[in-house]
């Protein structure tokens, strides 16, 4: 028996998260950047913020011992009290402060009624707003997002690379998609001007994605921030080629935006350390592990005010990242 308590006792420490030294991330990453050169009078195509509020974030099994003592490897989360009269408020704040910034950048920025008024938009239909979409998030990761248009655009516009869509429902925006960035294409060429695309994607938990530390163990916060990857600039040139600002480290902003809590009912969460501790003990017994590990249900519930003023903040930081490298390539 002693033997086993002190088998137990050393899978245990094991299963405690070993710290992995960071690397460094670059901000952001920069294709096609000599297609910048010289574009000086822009219009704006698109401006999409999307804002997850569902994620299902997973981890590897741990299995046996190392699920009953380790971290969670699955978090559910979702964010309640976000209207969209909300929403539709941080969409038009972010994009006012964008033009207010690309034009201190030494941009001209044309009405947006002379792209959308052109015949290369003619047939271009708007997506749905606001538009769900399923996402595909890091490696075994997924959720559910809304996506806002500014008042001051006419329509919801994404091209090719705006989000990663999961699943059948998303085929129908991708088509649409297609056409939408030919239009702005040649309206581009047309009229000479730079069309620009920016997206946007807000997330509410800051979730530790899977493989942040070893052994699984998702730690879920409540800070907001624009989202890395999901998230990026797109100047369509006059000669139709594109240059691509991809964000590439999440730009953060904490406070009291929200407030977490554990919405796992107490009979999962017996149910989950019973069925873990069971397969350990298997394990050291020598009859094989059970796969179970911990599965955890967060809620966020926004608070109205600071909700809007971190997200808002956050697209702000973004939009200044992403526009300091533009004008320095141009």
């Amino acid at each position: 028996m002693k033997k086993t308590l002190s088998a137990i006792a050393a899978l245990a420490l094991l299963a405690q998260p070993i710290p992995i030294a960071a690397k460094e991330v670059e901000p952001v990453k920069i294709s096609g950047p000599a297609n910048v050169k010289g574009v000086t009078i822009v219009t704006i195509g698109a401006f999409n913020v999307g804002f997850i509020f569902e994620s299902i974030d997973s981890t590897a099994a741990s299995g046996g011992l190392m699920g009953a003592f380790g971290g969670t490897t699955k978090a559910k989360s979702a964010l309640v009290g976000v209207t969209p009269e909300m929403m539709q408020a941080i969409t038009d704040a972010a994009y006012a402060d964008f033009v207010t910034q690309l034009t201190a950048g030494g941009y001209t920025v044309q009405p947006a009624a002379e792209l959308f008024g052109h015949m290369a938009l003619a047939k271009t239909k708007s997506q749905a707003v606001p538009l769900d979409i399923n996402i595909a998030l890091e490696k075994g990761s997924k959720g559910k997002a809304t996506y806002f248009k500014p008042a001051a655009l006419p329509s919801l516009l994404m091209i090719p690379g705006d989000f990663m869509g999961s699943g059948m429902s998303s085929m129908g925006i991708n088509m649409a998609a297609g056409q939408a960035v030919g239009a702005l294409s040649s309206y581009a060429r047309d009229a000479g001007v730079g069309v620009v695309d920016v997206v946007y994607l807000i997330d509410f938990s800051q979730q530790k994605r899977p493989g942040a530390f070893s052994f699984g163990g998702l730690q879920v916060n409540s800070a907001l921030s624009v989202s890395a990857d999901y998230s990026r600039m797109t100047l369509i040139a006059p000669s139709g080629r594109q240059s691509v600002i991809t964000v590439k480290a999440p730009v953060a902003v904490e406070g009291e935006f929200v407030e977490k809590q554990d919405a796992t009912s107490g009979g999962d969460k017996a149910m989950q350390s019973a069925g873990n501790v069971v397969g350990g003990l298997a394990a050291v017994a020598g009859f094989g592990g059970l796969r179970f590990g911990k599965t955890r249900k967060f809620e966020f519930t926004a608070k109205p005010g600071n909700y809007e003023e971190g997200a808002a903040k956050a697209a702000n930081l973004a939009s200044a990242m992403l526009l300091a490298r533009l004008v320095a390539l141009r």
